[in-house]
């Protein structure tokens, strides 16, 4: 099978969805199919490379608006490719446009990875279009049931819908360099609380920093780079945490399981219905840590499951994070049943089950397409 993947990014840009994108893309070609990604550049210049058995063409980039690249030559090489199948990821309304217009007729899949919270301004104008996409995909993929019931325009779809979680390795996570995780320990101390991610407006890593205000002696690691890192570094300092808050940057990907059981508490407080999913909850649950994450009508409280993996407390508020880490730091025994529990949980989660239902979502399109076109007949 010939496979195409469109979206704006792919690794080494970091993301929850570029690595999502990779590991199923990657994990497709192993299978013996064809895999290709179509991205932007992060230059003018276009480039094609094979990269883990995936021919990754990063088409050049011209400008960047509203966190938007704006490729004139990836609707080129959308138009010249013939996949059995195209695999859009949305948010990212050049790729959707240009399939829209150039890509007509062919079996089409997307996975829709979150509403578009932030970017109201252009969502007014980009609505009418974004119907028409979801309603001409054969199946739009949707990463957890809350999402389907919550989101306004997968609701007007339902009938297409398909819910097939995102997928991590989990045998990457399961262990870790005993002497690595005893050095971090050494290294920052303990209580130790973990938080990994892009560090972007809707990860509410200000909540964090201010439930630690009133957690003496806690420590807070945080992993990943991003435009907040200036402003929430700030606060920390502000917030008087300079000395328990660590700021460690990216971590390399073999190192980052390490950070994982290292830490006593995994947290996520995003406050923000742009966080979807929150697959770094399922990296955390496959070390066998507990997870404290917020309720925001979407897949992050059906992923970390309250009362059984973690916690799930409400979005933008610092006294409930800090009563719910307080309350799991204070329960040894607690934690441990949690934490074990997360870990049968994330078995759920493997990318190896994630290819096998998205190639099968495949095949149940082609199928389809192929009585309709045998019927026509």
């Amino acid at each position: 099978m010939r496979i195409l993947h469109v979206y704006k990014d792919y690794y080494p840009v970091l993301g929850g969805i570029e690595n999502h994108i990779r590991l199923l893309a990657e994990g497709e070609a192993a299978r013996g199919h064809r895999v290709a990604v179509l991205v932007t550049s992060l230059t003018p210049r276009t480039t094609v490379e094979d990269r883990g058995g995936v021919r990754v063409i990063k088409a050049g980039r011209a400008a960047t608006l509203s966190s938007t690249p704006i490729s004139l030559s990836l609707p080129v090489y959308l138009a010249r490719l013939r996949p059995d199948i195209t695999h859009l990821h949305f948010p990212y309304p050049l790729g959707e446009m240009a399939h829209l217009l150039l890509g007509r007729g062919r079996p089409t899949v997307i996975t829709y990875h979150s509403d578009v919270v932030r970017q109201q301004g252009w969502l007014r104008l980009y609505r009418p279009f974004l119907r028409q996409v979801l309603r001409r995909a054969d199946r739009i993929i949707a990463t957890s049931p809350h999402y389907v019931a919550s989101s306004p325009y997968l609701r007007e779809v339902a009938d297409r819908c398909r819910v097939i979680p995102l997928g991590i390795d989990v045998r990457q996570f399961q262990h870790a360099d005993p002497e690595a995780v005893q050095a971090l320990r050494a290294r920052f101390g303990g209580p130790l609380l973990l938080f990994v991610g892009r560090l972007r407006y809707y990860k509410g890593l200000s909540h964090l920093l201010q439930a630690l205000q009133g957690l003496p002696g806690v420590r807070l690691i945080v992993v990943g780079e991003g435009p907040m890192r200036g402003t929430w570094e700030a606060e920390s300092q502000a917030l008087g945490l300079g000395d328990r808050v660590y700021f460690v940057g990216e971590v390399p990907e073999e190192d980052l399981p390490a950070y994982y059981h290292a830490c006593d508490l995994f947290v996520l407080p995003a406050d923000q219905r742009s966080e979807a999913f929150g697959a770094v909850l399922l990296e955390a649950m496959a070390s066998g840590r507990p997870v404290v994450s917020t309720e925001l009508g979407t897949g992050t409280s059906w992923v970390n499951r309250h009362g059984e993996t973690g916690w799930v407390v409400p979005p933008g508020d610092p006294e409930a994070l800090r009563a719910a880490i307080q309350h799991l730091l204070g329960d040894e025994a607690l934690r441990q049943r949690l934490g074990e529990a997360a870990c049968r949980w994330a078995q759920e989660f493997d990318v190896q089950v994630l290819v096998d239902r998205v190639l099968a979502l495949y095949q149940e399109v082609l199928g389809a397409r192929g009585r309709a076109g045998t019927e026509a007949q």
